[in-house]
């Protein structure tokens, strides 16, 4: 099972849902950054469950250890691993699918690939893996603050519900300011409104992540198959239960001209190459421009809903899987802190890559 990413900052992730702990190795990471350990506890409470009750409320307090890589608050340039335990496991919760395939999980393909699976929370396939990930991009974030990038996401969509503002019209710091995550307060509550709806039907909801980068400079990226879009794409198409991404115009671009849609170059009274617009979403030949980075990501309805419906085991027996355990109605709100930091592992590894293409 490939459960690692990277190519310069390389991360591999381990554990399950429901067993002693979930945790992350960094092969890497330059020595000498100061290990914030206030700002990576930080990061892992923005996307901890039991937050509000239209999120999970299964109670991690998603503490970290660090067991090795850092000396009196440094890095030593040697492969750092964190841990966080699991204090708050329910397996009981999950002992009637124990044979049943529930609808849209990865029940039947890990069975299918591996001819077993651990059916509590879903073993590996379980979004709570996604910690591991947070902490090792809180890291990746540290190490991008020393080269002026800022990484920004917020929630601009919960089902048919969308923020009709666009993000350079939003303060997206306002983003935290809510437990739905979105930088509009008006549409916040609405959305707010529409998942504990959902949640009191026992239903889910899907929804869509937006991503802002900036202080990313022109030249990180590697061109052919390891683009810098293409790499976001895969980092973000990897987090539990996202359905789609797009960058720039994304789809929107498909109904434009050629004379609508470039973005024309200019020279800024700084002497930097700018473009008057930004419809190449920050990155043009799979390199980044200079300009800000934006992206989108569709999250679909979490499959597990509490409602019953009907299924096959793994016998090939007709069921009724009932909806039981802890979960969240929509994932959107958990899921902002995750989009960043899959993009902070992305950009912290084009950012090391970039530095052997050319004499400094």
């Amino acid at each position: 099972m490939s459960s690692t990413y990277g190519t310069l900052f390389k991360i591999a992730t381990f554990g399950e849902s429901h067993g002693a702990a979930i945790g992350v190795t960094i092969d890497g990471c330059p020595a000498g950054l100061a290990f914030d350990t206030d700002f990576i506890q930080a990061e892992l409470d923005r996307r901890k469950p039991g937050q509000s009750r239209i999120t999970t409320q299964r109670r991690e307090a998603d503490e970290f250890e660090v067991l090795s890589g850092v000396f009196d608050g440094i890095t030593q340039g040697t492969p750092i691993a964190l841990i966080i335990r699991n204090t708050d496991q329910r397996s009981k919760d999950y002992g009637h699918i124990a044979k049943q395939f529930r609808p849209s999980h990865a029940d039947y393909t890990y069975q299918a690939k591996y001819g077993t699976r651990d059916y509590r929370g879903g073993g590996r396939s379980s979004a709570r893996e996604t910690a591991a990930r947070v902490a090792a991009g809180a890291v990746a974030k540290l190490l991008l603050q020393q080269q002026g990038v800022s990484i920004q996401a917020y929630v601009s969509q919960v089902g048919k519900l969308t923020l009709e503002k666009a993000y350079t019209e939003l303060n997206l710091a306002l983003a935290e300011e809510n437990a739905v995550r979105c930088p509009d307060p008006e549409t916040a509550e609405r959305m707010f409104t529409l998942i504990d709806e959902t949640r009191k039907n026992g239903d889910s909801i899907g929804g869509v992540v937006d991503c802002v980068v900036t202080g990313v400079p022109a030249g990180w990226g590697e061109p052919v198959f390891d683009k810098l879009h293409a790499e976001l794409g895969k980092a973000m198409l990897s987090i539990n239960a996202v359905k789609g991404f797009e960058y720039g115009s994304g789809f929107a671009g498909a109904e434009l001209y050629g004379s609508q849609h470039n973005d024309e170059f200019y020279t800024d009274e700084a002497g930097r190459v700018r473009t008057r617009t930004n419809l190449s979403g920050g990155i043009q030949g799979g390199i980044s421009n200079g300009e800000l980075i934006y992206f989108r990501t569709a999250f679909k309805p979490v499959a597990t809903i509490m409602q019953d419906q009907e299924s096959v085991d793994s016998d090939g027996n007709t069921v009724i899987v009932s909806g039981k355990g802890r979960h969240d109605p929509c994932v959107v709100p958990r899921a902002v802190p995750i989009v960043e930091a899959m993009a902070a592992l992305v950009l912290a590894d084009m950012w090391l890559r970039s530095q052997g293409n050319k004499i400094q």
